[in-house]
């Protein structure tokens, strides 16, 4: 394998009930990141630099690299990955979330030294719960 095989993006999506609005909220705002996701000190602006409190794995520095609301936001998250929130309407009361992270190389380590084929699969099954349970629930409940 060379360095340059890259792994494939992690994509969850789901339908959510309620407002696109609202489902911008939960995932554009500080308070909204920390109640499904993780502490943090996001802020919605294009450049912004922020810290991700991961608990036990330290501090996580971030920057948003792109801000559409109420459709998009994305950002860098430590040296290796690149995190997507996309928002699609679907109805006055429904809105299709989709997740994507994306930076996976087969060849490369974490600033922990774990190699990111191990850790991709780590991430997928947490991304699987994060998304479809926490914030659905987040928003939802």
């Amino acid at each position: 394998m060379s360095s340059q095989e890259r792994l494939t993006d992690i994509r969850k999506t789901l339908v959510i009930n309620a407002p696109i609005e609202k489902v911008w909220k939960a995932v554009a705002t500080s308070e909204g990141i920390a109640g499904w996701w993780m502490p943090n000190t996001f802020e919605p602006v294009l450049g912004q630099e922020f810290i991700l409190h991961a608990g036990p794995y330290g501090d996580s520095s971030c920057k948003v690299t792109e801000i559409d609301p109420p459709n998009r936001l994305s950002f860098d998250w430590d040296k290796d990955w690149h995190v997507v929130f996309e928002l699609k309407k679907v109805d006055e009361e429904k809105t299709e979330f989709t997740l994507i992270h994306s930076g996976w190389k087969a060849e490369e380590v974490t600033k922990f030294g774990q190699p990111h084929s191990k850790i991709r699969m780590v991430m997928d099954s947490g991304w699987e719960k994060i998304v479809k349970e926490a914030l659905r629930a987040y928003i939802e409940g």
